[in-house]
């Protein structure tokens, strides 16, 4: 697990470090330069021609004792300072008296010239105006000879890039690398602000979780096969130990949906599964996936009389005595039968339960149904909207659901009382009554296709069926969802993937997650995943 801190929670723990710890701000800025001076000659061991240009703030700081270790190892440095040096902080001017000691002088703007490095530090987390002037002319300066060639490297975060919500604040820096100090700020990965960021390596320089006081970040991540953490199986379990789904979904002639979720659900673990659908789908379904019981309702002249809505009915009822654990939505329709089947799932069961796509468009036009959702806080609860369900949700606008702050969404499942799944380019998991929340960094632009979220709901089923807490499920499914689309597109391209492939590389994410055998010999599965590049 990796904390994800916004510009206002690291200085408060930068502060922490320097005023109750008592680590010195010097201190600090040399470790900074260091693991910044490490992480550039990894790359380019030189020697090299590099610009390292500061601000007056302690970015440009730690900017300047970079180019001064980059100049005692034997690199060709200018040194550049943008902004009023009578205006700099007390650890700046320090570092402008060093240099000038050591006989290096610092220019006011940058000059034209060729450079295999440029160290940035114009600006840090505490930037939250628009950048303008010669500020913005660095900037570009910065970023065209950037595009000629140069490595740009940033420290902690491009100049330019709000650290809490990855906003450009009018011209930004685009790094090839960004070396980021104790956490991962937010502005890292939300967008734009990861398009700018470039490589990110996040390195400890004094500042940890002691610098926390008591006052933990909001928001955490999980990172690449090393976090994925599954239910554990008994050696002695079966099928049944494993978790029974039911999967309510599929309108007529939508098998598609029910095929991708309820593979979702079984690849990721459950033992057993069963899919209730429309009659049409029947077939389709019992060839395409065996493993899964199927019951219908509905037929070809099937209408909405009183008898056959309580056909409907009955075969709900009829599955939710048996399952562990309810999937309701992938392609249900939007329609009577579909609202019968989730007012039956809401009135007359408490199992765990995931809503997704159609399932949530009717729990938005049904306060009565919105309402009996948010009063059954004895079950798990999930839901699965992307960004367009969550407005049809909540009757929001799409600039609200996508603040970069996530108010709207917390206060949207504190008003629900459950387990939000909001799915974008960073889904975004949040409980009701807690203050973490998660910030999904796996995946790709590969995920973007249909039937993806289909599986996703399938996966955090799954989960939920073998026994795993709601916010754990939610949280550990999306993980494993992008995890899989980051294998299937090492292997069809971030074009070519669909949502079989994703749903497909599930047990390969898995099996590489943990240790498993090759000839008899044991492999970590970060030597799998090594392998499967």
């Amino acid at each position: 697990m990796n904390y994800l801190v916004s510009g206002n929670e690291m200085k408060e723990y930068d502060s922490n470090t320097t005023e109750i710890l008592g680590m010195s701000p010097l201190v600090l800025m040399e470790r900074a330069a260091l693991a910044t001076v490490a992480e550039i000659v990894r790359r380019k061991p030189g020697p090299n021609r590099v610009l390292a240009v500061a601000g007056c703030g302690n970015n440009g700081g730690d900017a300047l004792a970079v180019g001064r270790l980059l100049a005692l190892a034997g690199h060709e440095v200018v040194f550049v300072l943008i902004g009023d040096k009578n205006r700099c902080s007390p650890e700046t001017t320090r570092q402008i008296v060093i240099l000038e000691k050591y006989g290096f002088p610092i220019q006011s703007k940058i000059e034209k010239g060729e450079y295999d490095i440029i160290v940035d530090g114009i600006f840090g987390i505490g930037l939250s105006r628009e950048v303008s002037g010669e500020y913005a002319e660095a900037i570009r300066n910065i970023n065209r000879a950037g595009a000629e060639g140069a490595l740009v490297v940033s420290v902690d975060i491009p100049s330019g890039i709000h650290a809490g919500t990855g906003a450009v604040l009018g011209k930004a820096v685009r790094a090839g690398l960004t070396v980021s100090y104790g956490f991962a700020k937010r502005g890292h990965y939300l967008y734009p602000g990861c398009d700018y960021t470039g490589e990110l390596a996040v390195r400890d320089i004094g500042i940890t979780e002691h610098s926390f006081r008591g006052n933990r970040p909001e928001l955490f991540t999980y990172s690449g096969l090393a976090d994925l953490k599954m239910p554990s199986r008994k050696k002695s379990g079966n099928k049944g130990t494993f978790g029974k789904v039911l999967l309510i979904a599929g309108q007529k002639s939508m098998a598609g949906a029910c095929q991708l979720a309820g593979r979702g659900c079984l690849r990721s673990g459950a033992g057993m599964l069963a899919v209730l659908t429309h009659e049409s789908n029947r077939v389709i379904l019992q060839e395409a996936l065996p493993e899964a019981m199927v019951s219908t309702y509905g037929t070809e002249n099937a209408g909405r009389s009183e008898n056959d809505m309580e056909n409907i009915q009955k075969a709900a009822r009829k599955w939710l005595t048996w399952a562990g654990c309810i999937v309701i939505g992938p392609g249900l329709g939007r329609n009577e039968q579909s609202e019968l089947l989730l007012r039956t799932v809401l009135t007359e069961s408490r199992l765990p339960l995931v809503l997704d796509a159609d399932a949530i468009w009717l729990l938005g036009q049904s306060p009565e149904l919105k309402n009996l959702f948010s009063r059954q806080s004895d079950r798990k609860r999930i839901l699965t909207p992307h960004m367009g369900e969550f407005c049809g949700l909540t009757g929001c606008r799409m600039e609200e659901a996508k603040a970069p702050d996530f108010q709207f969404i917390r206060k949207t499942a504190q008003e629900l009382n459950g387990t939000l799944v909001c799915k974008d380019a960073r889904t975004y998991v949040c409980q009701a009554g807690r203050t973490e929340a998660y910030l999904n960094t796996s995946g790709n632009s590969g995920l973007a296709t249909a039937g993806s979220g289909d599986v996703l709901a399938g996966i955090i089923g799954g989960l939920l069926a073998q026994g795993m807490a709601d916010f754990e499920a939610a949280c550990m499914g999306v993980h494993l969802h992008g995890l899989a689309g980051d294998f299937a597109a090492k292997q069809k391209s971030e074009y070519g993937v669909i949502a079989s492939d994703i749903v497909e590389a599930v047990p390969a994410v898995i099996k590489a997650a943990g240790v498993y055998t090759k000839g008899g010999v044991l492999i970590s599965g970060k030597d799998y995943y090594r392998e499967f590049q």
